[in-house]
């Protein structure tokens, strides 16, 4: 009888503790998936560093000189270097507007000019005390978010921004190339010799953006049989120009 006893006390025991370790488990894993809720929950209302869209900001620069063939040119654009440029030809009335896209050096050099004029915390004056407005008024302009700033010259003293507005520039011609060109290959053909030696001027005086970026477009023009011989061979020259 004693030993009955002695096992019905053990046997009981031993169910208690099972009992107590099936209900620690159950804890735990209830636990466990709270805990689980709790940090999706967490990941969920935190937005990803990597997808998180920056601030909006647009860089654009403008030149105007009405007595200028191109008298008139606006080029916008995002930190990517995406955008557009519009210009407008003496005698015509209305502006030509082109999508833009900067290489990776170019938009390097352009936002790191802009970064080195401090633009939108600078209240700075570019204007130099000489005025040469038969060269055209330049104006630079920068928007983040809501404060936005508006610079006009038309010469600057500043070398961040004679070296900014210069890039422009140069920006602008290639862009401009590159819608002439189109238009020569589908319409003009016979203005493409012409087109090719400016393009060699401009390579020359080092007044394109990216060369090397033009590299894919030259090498079609090379063979493009709608254009003269004269002009494929030029497009061949400057190919391994630009090859080397």
């Amino acid at each position: 009888m004693s030993k009955r006893k002695s096992f019905l006390h053990l046997t009981i025991a031993a169910l208690v503790i099972l009992g107590a370790a099936i209900y620690a488990a159950g804890q735990t894993s209830g636990n466990a998936v709270k805990q689980n809720k709790r940090e999706q929950a967490t990941k969920a209302a935190m937005p990803d560093a990597k997808s998180a869209p920056a601030e909006d900001v647009v860089y654009s620069y403008e030149f105007s000189q009405p007595q200028f063939t191109i008298g008139h040119i606006i080029i916008e654009h995002d930190a990517q270097g995406r955008g557009h440029i519009s210009f407008e030809r003496q005698g015509e009335t209305e502006p030509i507007t082109d999508p833009l896209e900067l290489s990776d050096s170019a938009r390097t050099r352009i936002l790191g000019l802009w970064d080195a004029l401090h633009f939108l915390d600078s209240d700075a004056n570019y204007q130099s005390e000489k005025q040469f407005p038969h060269l055209g008024t330049m104006k630079l302009k920068m928007r983040r978010g809501t404060r936005e700033r508006t610079a006009e010259f038309n010469w600057t003293n500043d070398a961040n921004a004679k070296a900014l507005a210069d890039e422009y520039r140069r920006a602008a011609n290639q862009a401009i190339f590159i819608f002439d060109i189109s238009v020569a290959r589908e319409n003009e053909p016979l203005n493409s010799p012409k087109l090719l030696d400016t393009l060699d001027l401009y390579l020359a005086r080092n007044e394109l953006s990216d060369p090397h970026q033009l590299i894919p477009l030259i090498r079609d023009l090379s063979t493009d049989e709608r254009l003269p011989l004269m002009a494929r061979n030029h497009a061949g020259r400057i190919l391994k120009k630009l090859e080397k």
